[in-house]
């Protein structure tokens, strides 16, 4: 009896440690066996390309073949190969790999494939050269609780994902091949997303910072067309100097700088370790590193000047930034306003009126308006003439936040994704407060409903117009909750536009 109750025991403890399965799901390449909650089926770490390895590095993703029998797709696949970097407020949770192609599907337990549900699409940020698609708050289950099939994908980073080479000449020195990665993860929804009752007509592309420079390369690329219907932009920037696109001969002499006189065969034949080096972006300044280039399929320009050419798709956009958007990398305020020129005591008067703002405070503020904040408002200008708009600013953070962060004077970089994704109980730091749950509520509700009805305004909240060229309103999302209001930042923003904007 005492050996039959062991026995017992010892089965249910084992049946306990087992994933709870969800419902089986055929895509192109063969079988998945997932997981299963209360409310959503979560299919994790599904390849979506050939492993980008040997022969295959620095080249376009390859289709998939078919796999035999049920793959377990219960587990993140690895996260792209990357330098570490410790100050992330989103850390992966995978061994980062060259074999990374990778993405993640999460599905209400009710989809019906005969009652098809909008999707949604996550591109995470990391400065094209950190991040992945495993990190707690970047999970997908929130959204599909309310009714989003919802996908987050892999793509190549750092000099894996942007390179070019005199080596590779033959192959057209080489391109932005995480932008490739993108496409392909895209096309690969239209294909599949039908099996977990996606509609691949109403599909909406989000990213975040490196992401919402991707939508941009999204709304630009002619290889994009048709596979999204709308597109997010977080924090994406929208000029030159957000970050500086090289021509593709140009990022070529910088990547001779990493590798000089390599041919392919020994470019393919360096180690991942080799490849990566200590590239983060603690680093990603360093020589011999271009980030995306102009190749003339993925990134035709800049994209304001795609915009104002009306070079872009003509889908709804929201777009917008987070009031402390900024990179204080120098914060002496001596310095920072001698690099206005002739203009140091205009910008003083906007941004140091009283001579006793930080010169941390100040070096957010000046960088959020010059490199995200102002950006997002011109891209926005521009695509308003011809299709529909909306623009917004994040500007709550949390009284708990800690770090150099604490006295910033707003939302910092970043910060708003835990309540777009209402993921702030799984947010590395700072733990959560009681406030914060209404804010994540309103957030993750306004781009739910724009997913899902093509507008972010509710019927029973609050109005949210489309945005017209020239306007000076905003919609703003605070502790008090959200409202279309007079741009609180509209004098700097017409500063800077003024000045650094032509």
């Amino acid at each position: 009896m005492k050996k039959q109750s062991l026995i017992a025991l010892a089965a249910l403890s084992a049946l306990l440690s087992l994933p709870v399965c969800g419902q089986q799901v055929t895509v192109t390449q063969g079988a998945l066996l997932g997981t299963r909650s209360a409310s959503v089926n979560a299919y994790k770490g599904i390849p979506y390309a050939l492993p980008p390895v040997g022969a295959l590095r620095w080249r376009a993703p390859q289709p998939l073949s078919h796999w035999s029998g049920i793959r377990d797709a219960s587990e993140y696949g690895d996260d792209c190969a990357q330098a570490p970097f410790p100050p992330d407020a989103a850390p992966i949770r995978t061994t980062p790999s060259e074999d990374c192609l990778y993405l993640n599907v999460w599905q209400p337990t009710d989809a019906d494939p005969m009652t098809l549900r909008p999707v949604m699409v996550w591109i995470h940020g990391g400065g094209f050269v950190n991040g992945g698609s495993s990190p707690a708050v970047y999970s997908g289950d929130r959204f599909a609780r309310d009714g989003i099939v919802f996908v987050s994908l892999n793509y190549r980073l750092g000099r894996f994902g942007f390179f070019a080479h005199p080596g590779l000449e033959d192959e057209g020195y080489g391109s932005n091949f995480g932008f490739l990665d993108q496409i392909a993860a895209l096309q690969w929804v239209q294909q599949n997303i039908r099996a977990f009752g996606g509609d691949p007509q109403q599909v909406t592309v989000l990213g975040e910072s490196a992401g919402g420079m991707s939508m941009h390369m999204l709304l630009q690329s002619p290889l994009a067309r048709g596979l999204y219907q709308q597109i997010i932009v977080q924090s994406g920037g929208g000029r030159d100097r957000t970050i500086p696109n090289p021509t593709k001969l140009q990022a070529a002499v910088t990547g001779a700088v990493f590798a000089p006189e390599l041919t392919a065969r020994e470019l393919r034949a360096l180690s991942t370790a080799e490849v990566t080096g200590d590239l983060s972006m603690f680093t990603m300044g360093q020589a011999g590193y271009s980030g995306p280039m102009i190749d003339g399929q993925t990134l035709l320009g800049s994209p304001l000047q795609a915009a104002e050419a009306g070079l872009v798709n003509r889908v709804p956009v929201l777009i917008g930034a987070n009031s402390a958007d900024g990179f204080p990398f120098v914060t002496d305020k001596t310095a920072i306003f001698d690099a206005f020129g002739e203009h140091a005591d205009a910008a003083r008067e906007l941004y140091d009126p009283s001579g006793t703002a930080s010169g941390f405070n100040v070096a957010l503020d000046t960088s959020a308006d010059r490199m995200m904040i102002e950006p997002a408002r011109a891209v926005a200008r521009a695509l308003a003439e011809r299709q529909p708009v909306w623009l917004y600013r994040f500007d709550y953070k949390s009284p708990e936040m800690g770090g150099p962060f604490k006295l910033a004077s707003g939302a910092p970089h970043a910060s708003e994704i835990p309540y777009v994704f209402d993921t702030v109980d799984q947010r590395h730091q700072p733990l959560m407060i009681d406030e914060e749950t209404a804010v994540a509520a309103l957030t993750h509700a306004l781009w739910v409903n724009f997913a899902t009805h093509g507008t972010p305004a509710a019927n029973n909240g609050p109005s949210w117009p489309p945005y017209r060229k020239n306007d000076n309103q905003v919609f703003v999302i605070d502790r008090d909750g959200g409202r279309y209001q007079n741009d609180p930042f509209q004098q700097r923003l017409d500063f800077v536009e003024r000045i650094t904007g032509q």
